[in-house]
């Protein structure tokens, strides 16, 4: 199913109005119903989000069970303000909050951090972890720059996954499972899980959950070499003998398997003291990129890559942490300890980026490239924090914060049988070998006072002095070239490491005020700050003077980037009428960005890097409701517009082939004050339909429909050189429940009309030239893809608690 965009938004304008319309009179006639907000810890005080006086979002775990949200980009969806660039599970999701992302979609291999505009903690942890949402009690989202609070990384947000903690009330275990079927895959899909709670006494209990996830896939790989090296990956296509001899396909090849589970053991010993000792772990296991190639040259299916090899990626991470929590009387003392192990291994078809190059490797008629990358790195972090619980107008919050990072990472580039094409020797066809080391440590002081004039009236002021050292050590070697052409052993391997780092102190605000102008109406008024630090950019320096040959290096402006910040201005209300029955909030922001860290290459060879550019901004309005109709249904909403845009010309920003070639003839041209900003919408909305109700035979009944929509989003700033505009999409879902207290069995579709959709892009149609091998025979350069949501999907979810 496929709308213009102005169909899309019109639709999307009259749901919205129609529910409101609806909801309205319907509530003011309605009998009162019982409320149960949600409790929210993000302020550092136990608060609600109507109560709260600055714009947040909290998704509980009713919620996220009622709607089968198993992950950020499904809470997200219903989140007003962000967008999280499906990428699916083997890429990293770009998290963009207000329109704050500058670089081109699908332009990094990976995204650390979800693109590090917003940092992401679990509990009171820092750590960024695509964390599926089993046993949690509820995800916290806030939107605008947190610089006082929570530090580093919070340029557009934060979002914290809060899990549930042991109970000492009473035991209790759940078993949930899940199976479901994609339109486009070949067989079923599972998610089983088990969750227990043991209170040992009144002071001492253990809770685990154990889950294992197997998606099945629905990404075809219908054009892969049968043997690298020897096999022709570009045969005569319309001989089905030769693409047979040289070809061969997996089917459902971006399947995911991710085993997760938690073990906690919480003790209080006393009224006054709290503590939980918890053991986080989650492997995924991905066997493919979630892309379609139906707009390169080969103009594949819409569910089918034409990468050369399989691209399987694997990565396990484990956190230990420990909460303590103490009532001094005057304050309660916080301590959160962590201490987090990531690792990762993952294969690359590189081909293309070879090929690009123009070095000679599109020349050996049975080239074909790929990468081992490997990664791994260890953090240490420790928070002390005092809040204050006193009586009197005064309020306040104290703390300090330490994080060292210690990292690794290599990548090593292979070429089967190309030295023995050019004359030469290297069994490991190892072409090019990257190594870098990061030490990076950060501390922190912060506080925030706050005073009640009077008590409808507050104000907040905050303050945080931060603190950074980063060192770095690099090496790059190119064994292949220097066996073949300098006469170095084939086996030999030079790694001179080049250090490097940068260091950087400075001041982060925030001012907020509040008033309640009726039990029932809040407004605020904030200005925040937020930064996010700078680093090296993992690429060796170039020698003096440049070699006439084969060089992919680092000039002295491309070796790091500095840190960028923002300045956000916001105004918003929080309000609950006809009895609580609606709650409509709103808030309006201006965001300045300064120096924004943005993706480029670098002049040699083309290894993609981060710079700084100049100045953006970003502003817009966010808005959402519930309304409760009667004791059954439930409408909840929200829509948010934002613009974003350059407002200072950046240099050198966007690259430009002009065919014939690659290299040879690229140029750059500068991003321009105006130029929209690449990776989100400017229209973005949701709505949800609840009914729920008991029958006859004491059975709960519940029926929901939601539907999720966006305006079109840029891959490329200023939408230049031959940039993708992504058009806007529609995503509906249903689903229908029976249960009782005890379990709960939903039959659910979701992407209802199978839309098809295009998420992000990678590289551009510029790529889609012409490359000749050594007979004369076209190369079909493959850079040119997108991702994709997944389509239609039919499936059963049960659960069944018992105890409680």
């Amino acid at each position: 199913m496929s709308l213009h965009l102005s169909s899309r938004a019109a639709l999307l304008t009259s749901i919205s109005a129609l529910a409101v319309s609806t909801v309205v009179p319907t509530l003011a006639s309605a009998q009162p119903v019982e409320v149960q907000e949600l409790i929210i810890t993000a302020t550092r005080r136990d608060s609600t989000v109507q109560d709260a006086p600055i714009n947040i979002a909290a998704v509980g775990a009713v919620e996220m069970e009622k709607q089968g949200l198993s992950d950020l980009s499904d809470v997200a969806k219903w989140v007003p303000g962000i967008h999280i660039v499906d990428q699916g599970s083997r890429g990293d999701n770009r998290i963009v909050v207000r329109g704050l992302n500058a670089d081109p979609l699908g332009s990094a291999e990976g995204v650390s951090g979800g693109g590090g505009t917003v940092a992401t903690y679990v509990g009171e942890i820092p750590l960024y972890v695509d964390l599926k949402t089993n046993d949690l009690e509820r995800v916290e989202i806030l939107l605008g720059p947190q610089g006082t609070l929570y530090g580093a990384g919070t340029l557009g947000g934060a979002i914290r996954y809060i899990p549930n903690k042991p109970d000492f009330s009473a035991p209790m275990m759940e078993v949930r499972a899940d199976a479901y079927q994609y339109d486009e895959a070949s067989s079923l899909s599972r998610d089983l899980g088990v969750t227990f709670n043991a209170p040992l006494s009144d002071s001492f209990a253990l809770r685990a959950s154990f889950d294992q996830l197997h998606d099945s896939g629905f990404i075809d790989y219908n054009f892969l070499v049968q043997q690298p090296g020897i096999s022709d990956p570009d045969p005569d296509f319309s001989d089905p003998a030769a693409v047979t001899q040289n070809l061969t396909n997996k089917k459902d090849a971006n399947y995911e398997s991710v085993t997760s589970g938690r073990l906690a053991a919480r003790w209080a010993p006393t009224d006054w003291l709290d503590g939980t000792l918890t053991y986080h772990f989650q492997e995924k296991d991905v066997g493919a990129r979630q892309i379609s190639h139906r707009r390169s040259t080969l103009a594949t299916g819409d569910y089918v890559s034409a990468a050369r090899v399989t691209e399987p990626n694997r990565r396990w991470n484990e956190l230990l942490a420990l909460e303590l929590t103490a009532d001094l009387g005057f304050a309660q003392l916080t301590s959160s300890t962590g201490k987090s192990r990531y690792t990762e291994r993952g294969q690359r078809d590189q081909t293309d980026l070879l090929i690009s190059l123009e070095y000679s490797y599109e020349a050996f008629p049975s080239f074909t490239a790929y990468t081992l990358e490997e990664a791994g790195q260890q953090v240490l972090s420790q928070e002390l924090r005092l809040v204050s619980d006193h009586e009197g107008p005064f309020s306040w919050i104290l703390g300090g914060f330490y994080y060292e990072l210690d990292s690794n990472s290599s990548s090593k580039e292979f070429t089967p049988g190309y030295a023995e094409w050019l004359g030469g020797e290297r069994p490991d066809a190892l072409e090019y070998y990257n190594v870098g080391l990061t030490d990076l440590k950060e501390q922190a002081l912060y506080g925030e006072v706050s005073y009640e004039i009077t008590p409808a009236w507050q104000v907040t002021a905050g303050a945080r002095l931060y603190s950074y050292e980063l060192e770095t050590f690099q090496a790059v070697d190119f064994p292949l070239l220097n066996s073949v052409f300098f006469g170095a052993a084939p086996d030999a391997i030079t790694l001179d490491f080049e250090p490097g780092g940068q260091e950087d102190e400075g001041w982060l605000f925030k001012f907020n005020t509040s008033y309640q102008f009726t039990d029932d109406i809040l407004g605020y008024l904030t200005v925040s700050e937020g930064y996010r630090i700078g680093n090296s950019n993992g690429v060796g320096p170039c020698p003096v003077p440049l070699p006439s040959n084969q060089l992919s290096c680092a000039l002295p402006n491309e070796l790091a980037y500095q840190p960028d910040k923002t300045l956000n201005y916001e105004v918003g209300l929080k309000t609950q009428l006809f009895d609580d029955r609606l709650t409509l909030n709103g808030s309006a922001y201006f965001i300045e960005w300064s120096d924004p860290q943005v993706s480029s290459a670098t002049e040699n060879g083309l290894i993609p890097i981060t710079k700084n550019g100049s100045a953006a901004e970003s502003k817009g309005v966010e808005l959402n409701f519930i309304g409760r109709l009667a004791e059954s249904w439930t409408v909840r909403g929200s829509y948010s517009y934002n613009t974003s845009e350059l407002t200072e010309v950046t240099p050198n920003l966007v690259p430009r082939f002009n065919p014939p070639g690659f290299q040879g003839t690229i140029t750059y041209e500068d991003g321009m004050p105006g130029d929209r900003l690449p990776g989100s919408p400017e229209h973005q909305g949701s709505l949800f339909v609840d009914y729920e109700r008991t029958l006859g035979n004491g059975l709960d009944f519940g029926f929901n429909y939601g539907v999720t929509a966006l305006s079109d989003v840029l891959t490329r700033t200023g939408g230049r050189a031959e940039s993708l505009t992504l058009e806007g999409y529609q995503v509906h879902n249903a689903a229908v429940s029976l249960g009782s207290s005890d379990w709960t069995a939903t039959l659910y579709v979701k992407n209802l009309f199978n839309e098809f959709a295009e998420t992000g892009a990678r590289a551009t149609s510029q790529y889609n030239q012409p490359v000749f091998d050594g007979n004369g025979d076209r190369v079909y350069v493959r850079s040119y893809y997108t991702y994709v949501l997944p389509p239609r999907a039919i499936g059963v979810r049960f659960t069944r608690k018992f105890g409680g």
